[in-house]
């Protein structure tokens, strides 16, 4: 989507202030024991309360109103009754959302509880990177240069990028053009970004894989060797200067 007047911008706003404040109340919500179901429906009731629908169920039918994945899961995780949180989580969550015709994505992993140091360091880097990532980005910039920023100052740090997990357009629809803007250098995409495009920036920081695999529900994406990987989105409109962030809670980072 390209944003072509106010109206626009604030109905962009609007969806984005949703997922953003929806994001930020599950991660507060989140408890040890408590299952991931009972928290994509807690998920599910802020939605609400915006008059905002499920992205993934609206689009692709997914069984939840968000994705919450753990450990060693990437993304795309089911919410389950059954499978219960615990102390020192590597928890992933990922909103996306519909409000009046306007779509909006955020997401953003964090250690449930007590402090696990290997796992914050991880989430402090992909937090980090994508902000230094998002700072990159103006009308002209070439999309595979912020890849390739993205998985320089991973490497920097000792980690990785999964590769075959995007970034993406947005708008009036989940996933519009650009269709991959991706964490690493990809000398074939020669696209670049353009002032008022609206734009989900993700990164998929990892311990040591570089791919995720669907574990066999059909949906869940998750390391084979047993890395962990920290994910954080925001959805911006692209300027001649710095991006406008659309999915900071209360205008904050998380």
């Amino acid at each position: 989507m390209s944003i072509s007047n106010q109206s626009e911008l604030l109905g962009m706003q609007q969806a984005g202030e949703a997922v953003a404040l929806t994001l930020k109340s599950m991660r507060d919500y989140a408890r040890p024991g408590m299952s991931t179901g009972e928290l994509d429906e807690f998920g599910r009731s802020v939605l609400e309360s915006f008059g905002a629908h499920s992205a993934p169920k609206l689009t692709y039918g997914f069984p939840g109103w968000t994705c919450i994945s753990v450990n060693q899961e990437v993304a795309h995780g089911i919410p389950s009754r059954s499978r219960f949180l615990r102390e020192g989580d590597l928890v992933n969550i990922d909103v996306s959302a519909e409000l009046n015709g306007f779509w909006a994505d955020n997401g953003g992993s964090f250690v449930l509880g007590a402090s696990n140091p290997t796992h914050q360091s991880l989430v402090d880097a992909s937090k980090t990177i994508l902000q230094k990532a998002i700072s990159s980005i103006r009308d002209g910039v070439k999309i595979n240069a912020v890849g390739g920023l993205i998985e320089a100052e991973a490497k920097r740090r000792g980690y990785r990028v999964i590769k075959n997990l995007t970034g993406h357009g947005i708008g009036r629809g989940l996933h519009e053009a650009p269709h991959s803007i991706a964490n690493y250098y990809d000398r074939l995409n020669r696209g670049k970004f353009h002032k008022n495009a609206v734009v989900a920036i993700e990164t998929f920081i990892s311990t040591k894989a570089g791919w995720a695999y669907e574990n066999g529900d059909g949906w869940t994406l998750q390391t084979r060797d047993g890395s962990y990987v920290a994910q954080h989105e925001h959805t911006i409109v692209v300027t001649d200067g710095e991006p406008i962030i659309l999915t900071l809670a209360n205008g904050i980072w998380e």
